[in-house]
Order: structure tokens, then sequence, then C-alpha cells
């Protein structure tokens, strides 16, 4: 109870700022769905809370005192698992091809929000296991990390979003996850769309976490 109290003091800004933009994501999905009478975007609350997790598990280890280099690795291969449920929402726009034309700047918006909140959790969380990586291992090339964790991470997003895996598969069914892994990168120009994919949302993500990083850093100037 204490570590909570002591989480929610600490990082209160921060979290009032994803709980706002939470609540206005949760608001626009009700107005949709009041005007449309349609269900179809509830899926949405469901990713967003699959990408709250990663983010929750930095903020945790963050807020524990002296966790060991143990924990601590447990913690960033559980965060690896996860993290690319954050910004897979992005990939959501994508059902706005079947959207009602109505409606559509309605759609936009609830979509948009969720994947904006998601880019957010995603980018703070980031930050967070940046932080504990540098003051566990003061040695490792962290900036190296997160580049190669951030394309990396553009290719579980085409996992996720074109063959159709989750991060429960990793445990539930690794042998087929690892099987199609190992067909797109011993035949590459048979899977050039998940290269190109890769290549594209990893640069994506770069781009986004040097933009994110250097407005956080002239905040705290």
């Amino acid at each position: 109870m204490n570590m909570i109290k002591n989480v929610i003091q600490n990082q209160f800004k921060t979290l009032s700022l994803i709980s706002v933009a939470l609540v206005f994501s949760a608001m626009s999905l009700l107005v949709r769905i009041k005007l449309n009478k349609s269900f179809f975007y509830l899926f949405l609350i469901w990713n967003v809370f699959l990408a709250i997790i990663p983010y929750a598990i930095t903020m945790y280890l963050s807020a524990k005192k002296n966790v060991s280099k143990l924990t601590l690795g447990f913690g960033f291969l559980v965060w690896l698992a996860f993290l690319p449920n954050a910004p897979y929402i992005i990939t959501d726009l994508i059902h706005l091809r079947t959207a009602n034309n109505t409606f559509l700047w309605l759609d936009i918006i609830v979509v948009l929000s969720f994947a904006l909140s998601g880019l957010f959790l995603f980018y703070l969380s980031v930050i967070d296991m940046q932080n504990l990586l540098t003051y566990k291992f003061e040695n490792l090339p962290i900036k190296t990390i997160t580049t190669a964790i951030l394309f990396l991470w553009g290719f579980g997003v085409y996992l996720g979003r074109f063959l159709r895996y989750n991060s429960w598969e990793i445990i539930s069914g690794p042998h087929i996850l690892f099987k199609d892994i190992v067909n797109i990168i011993i035949a590459p120009f048979q899977h050039y769309e998940a290269w190109l994919f890769t290549t594209g949302f990893g640069m994506f993500l770069v781009v986004g976490f040097w933009m994110f990083q250097n407005l956080n850093t002239l905040e705290n100037n």
C-alpha cells in the first residue's frame, strides 16, 4: 500500500496526464457507441489495457527500493513481451476503411485518441526502463539498445497486426511463433512486406521517441 502511495505521489503529474488521455478516449468511444449504435471499437479498451501493462511494470520497478539485477532482468523480459501492445494501437487506424461515412470524423477521433494514449504510455515506459538499466548497468550502451528495441517492436507490431499473434502466444505457442519468425528471417525477399513494415514503423517509433525525449528535456530545462 505504501508503495502505491509513493508511486502516486512521485508521478502524480504523469499519472494525471495519462488519466486525462484515457478518460477522453473512453468518453469519445461512448459518444461513438451512442451515435452509431455500434460496439465495434470496444476492442480499443482491451488494447489500451494491454498498453498499460509495460508502463505499470516500469512504474513498479522504478518505485521498488533496491531492485535486484535478477528482478530487473525478469521484469525486462516480461516488459519486452508486452511492449508492442502500446504502439500496436496505431495500426487500428486500418479499421477506418470500414467506418461509417456519416461519422467518419468521430471514428478518426476515437481511434487516434486511443492510439496517442498508447504511444504516450509506450514512450514513458521506454524512458523509465532506460533509467532503470542505466542505474543498474552503467556500462551498457543504452541508446543503441533502445534503438534496436524500437525496431524490434516494429517487427513485433507486424506480427500482431498481419500474422495476428499476441503477447500470450510467447507462452502458449512459442514453437509456431518461432517458426514464422525464422521463415521471415531466412527468406527476406518472400517476406519483403514484413521488412518494409518493420523498417518504416521502426523509423516512426525512433523519430517519435527522439522528439518525445527532446520535448521532455526542454520542459525539464
